[in-house]
């Protein structure tokens, strides 16, 4: 068992490696399509949609182009989320803390 005051330090800096990741992943832009690229969506690593573009062609077909928005969100978000939990692994790395607790 390491020193008690070790541990904390060591919580306190990657608490703030944490924080700093975190304002980073809000920059990050993650960008799926469907359609063959008839919708794009775009979102940032917080998970947060920041765009969708629609090709006017998919536009008169309403079934098709609701199924391809959802899929393109859906990938979008997926590849936001994997980028936030290899970030996060990347600074928790080397801690010995248990698989999914971070």
């Amino acid at each position: 068992m390491q020193n008690p005051m070790k541990m904390m330090q060591q919580v306190q800096k990657m608490q703030s490696r944490m924080a700093k990741v975190q304002a980073e992943l809000e920059n990050e832009e993650l960008e799926a399509t469907a359609g063959g690229g008839a919708v794009k969506a775009v979102a940032n690593g917080q998970q947060r949609i920041l765009s969708i573009t629609v090709d006017p062609e998919v536009a008169g077909d309403l079934e098709m182009l609701q199924d391809l928005v959802v899929a393109a969100v859906n990938e979008a978000l997926e590849r936001s989320r994997e980028l936030a939990a290899n970030r996060m692994q990347e600074v928790t790395a080397g801690l010995g803390l248990p698989p999914g607790l971070v």
